[in-house]
């Protein structure tokens, strides 16, 4: 066994020693929970379709291409690679999306190329944003999500910048 699976073996038997000592039922506070969540699960259902519905309709409707050919001279003046314009305008919205779009890049550049190294940082290093916003903010039922919004693509805007940044610096 390797030392994740003592580590959680431990924390499991910990529970429910604990759960024992404190005459805790278990079995219903673990069915109650998950009622509530389920609960939860269906009010996220429509955010999450809408989300899905946009992100295939940026790709679908050529968007995708169009922002990035827009970027693209702006991008190589500042030494971002090209080849990862569409990861960072599609990584806030759609994590999958992005994780298809790391794959063409890797595929198209190569993992030990410039832009296959940034690729892969800025997917490390960054968040599907609208997806997490939408998610928290739907679960709370709260419906002032900018401040939060702001503050996190300045974060992935950051994340994309220091990619290529930290590529450079560390890789070469």
């Amino acid at each position: 066994m390797d030392v994740s699976s003592v580590i959680l073996l431990g924390v499991t038997v910990f529970a429910f020693a604990y759960a024992a000592y404190k005459r805790v039922d278990i079995v219903s506070a673990f069915c109650e929970g998950a009622r509530e969540n389920l609960k939860v699960a269906i009010d996220l259902l429509p955010t999450l379709c809408l989300l899905m519905l946009a992100v295939s309709m940026l790709r679908a409707s050529g968007v995708l291409d169009w922002l990035t050919g827009i970027l693209t001279p702006l991008a190589v003046k500042l030494g971002f690679p090209a080849e990862c314009l569409p990861l960072a305008i599609l990584r806030p919205i759609s994590g999958s999306g992005a994780i298809a779009l790391l794959e063409d890049a890797l595929r198209q550049c190569g993992p030990d190329s410039f832009p296959g190294r940034v690729a892969s940082t800025l997917c490390a290093s960054s968040e599907t944003t609208f997806y997490t916003v939408a998610v928290y903010f739907a679960a709370v039922k709260s419906k002032k999500p900018k401040a939060a919004l702001i503050s996190a693509l300045a974060g992935d805007l950051a994340a994309f910048i220091f990619s290529a940044v930290t590529v450079r610096i560390m890789l070469g």
